[in-house]
């Protein structure tokens, strides 16, 4: 077992909160027969009581490895939790890590059903069918009698048959939340002393998941905060016996500067870790930090007489001469119309009077992800857990776990491969689908400055081109438009001012990448780069 450590989620989760009062989310499901459809075991009206021990086999016939076992038998409490090796009879909850107690919670807190109402109100149910539990709190009260407030969630827990014997997933969905404490853990009215607590405990006094917001007044957000971007539902999966992480592959922050800051969350063991993903790479005039020295677009990074202004490279104007939309400000340069009184945060630009992002308007070679502006694998950085394997830069399921697409074969190592490519050998810079090998750089849009080249994203013209001269030009320059990469082409190791090009002012053409038609010679001026991270992933 890895060394003890408390597992905060509030990195990881994509958080969706709607409403921080009393709340009504998901409704819970209820098709499995008995008074209200939440089954037809019932516990007894009671204050902390628990089942008897319930086979688990009648549901997975070879248990649930949960932090060991497998486990073959289970205890529903009344206080929001089931156990496995015991009932739980404690109506405060104790923070985790516990000992003794393999632990699956929902919402422990001090339910009390007593308050009358039943079955609509204060009933605990459970279900079981081949491949599923279900357990439901419905519409449950708190200690000491008390039914003015209400909670109503629910847990399941599911396999596949497919999937490695003792592994499974869980669901929590929570509909109405409106108390945190019993009287007798400190509370009144419902509130204050110690509130509610939800999520996974092994009982060895080392291994835990906690959702934010445990035994704090933020636990009534559970119904409308979520992992999985739909409020009031949170899934987590339980493979060779370890909670997964939730919600990794989101943007993060490292202690980095500029582009070096760039992360991404991924799990390490079970907790949370921002892993750096931006590289330092030659500064450009793109609105970026790339040499990572806390400094955006510094230096001579444009040909003269241009200057970099809000990350483009742009012409001194000194009595107007600036294009249709255009203005010459005090500091002679000419600045979009639209963009005059729009300012930006750190490492964006404006473009059309809106800050743009980071990655807009690239659309990186298959299998590659855009990250502060620049195309990579994220698949080279992140390490997967167990029973996941990397897939377009995130951590996913191994297969027959994870289904896979129409069209794909599950491989032996948990991998999905289009029908047909087992036996095919792409050369480098080709991928292989439907059985043949595509070219890596079909449809993709390099960040300025360079171009794909054997499935990578490199600097420069394509090859054979000449860098900045318009076409049906003998070569010269025309005024407006300096020859070089991008438009401006010194600086910055021939970035040419990344995206800083005027390329426009010689009658090139803007490009839409959203476009199922060729795409012309882009204008990068169009395509300027924030430090935020927006993925256009291509499926592989």
């Amino acid at each position: 077992m890895a060394a003890r450590f408390l597992l905060s989620v509030l990195v990881a989760v994509a958080l969706i909160t709607l409403s921080s009062s009393a709340a009504h989310a998901v409704p819970l499901f209820d098709t499995y027969g008995g008074p209200v459809g939440y089954g037809t075991n019932m516990l007894p009206i009671n204050d902390d009581g628990s089942s008897s021990a319930i086979d688990l086999t009648v549901a997975f016939p070879g248990g649930l490895n949960f932090f060991g076992g497998p486990y073959t038998q289970v205890y529903v409490n009344n206080n929001g939790n089931i156990t496995f090796n015991g009932p739980q009879y404690n109506y405060t909850p104790t923070p985790f890590p516990i000992a003794d107690r393999p632990m699956i919670a929902p919402y422990w807190g001090d339910v009390d059903t007593r308050g009358g109402g039943t079955p609509t109100n204060n009933g605990v149910f459970w279900h079981m069918e081949p491949g599923r539990m279900v357990v439901t709190w419905h519409n449950v009260g708190y200690y000491s009698i008390n039914d003015d407030l209400k909670m109503d969630f629910q847990m399941i827990l599911t396999n596949s048959l497919d999937c490695r014997a003792g592994d499974f997933d869980v669901e929590f969905r929570y509909n109405r939340c409106e108390w945190t404490t019993g009287d007798a853990s400190g509370g009144s009215g419902g509130f204050g002393g110690t509130p509610a607590q939800a999520g996974f405990d092994a009982g060895n006094l080392m291994d835990f998941v906690e959702i934010p917001g445990s035994r704090t007044m933020a636990i009534l957000d559970l119904c409308t905060t979520s992992n999985v971007s739909m409020p009031g539902i949170w899934r987590f999966s339980v493979r060779g016996g370890e909670v997964s992480c939730p919600g990794t592959g989101e943007p993060c922050e490292t202690d980095g500067l500029g582009a070096c800051g760039v992360g991404i969350t991924q799990c390490v063991g079970r907790d949370v870790t921002c892993v750096p993903i931006g590289t330092m790479t030659a500064e450009r005039c793109d609105g970026v930090d790339n040499d990572c020295d806390g400094m955006v677009d510094d230096g001579e990074l444009c040909t003269s007489p241009n200057v970099c202004v809000r990350g483009e490279c742009v012409p001194p104007c000194f009595e107007g001469g600036c294009e249709s939309g255009e203005t010459c400000t005090e500091d002679g340069v000419c600045v979009e119309t639209a963009c005059i009184d729009v300012t930006c945060p750190p490492g964006e630009r404006c473009a059309g009077g809106v800050c743009v992002g980071a990655c807009e308007g690239i659309v990186c070679p298959h299998g590659q992800q855009c990250v502060a502006g620049r195309c990579t694998d994220l698949c080279d950085v992140l390490t997967c857990n167990m029973g996941e394997i990397c897939v377009d830069g995130a951590c996913v399921p191994t297969c027959p776990c994870r289904a896979c697409a129409e069209g794909e074969t599950c491989l032996a190592d948990g991998s999905c491969i289009p029908e047909g490519c087992d036996i095919v050998i792409c050369e480098d810079g080709f991928y292989c689908e439907g059985g043949s090998c595509h070219d890596a750089c079909d449809g993709a849009v390099c960040p300025p400055g360079q171009h794909c080249e054997v499935g990578e994203c490199v600097e420069g013209p394509p090859p054979g081109t000449d860098a900045g001269v318009p076409p049906g030009t003998d070569g010269g320059t025309i005024p407006g438009f300096d020859a070089g990469a991008g438009g401006d082409g010194g600086g910055a190791g021939g970035d040419g001012g990344g995206g800083g090009g005027r390329a426009a002012r010689s009658g090139g053409c803007g490009c839409r990448v959203a476009s199922p038609e060729p795409i012309p010679a882009p204008v990068w001026a169009l395509v300027l780069l924030p430090l935020a991270i927006f993925f256009r992933r291509r499926r592989r």
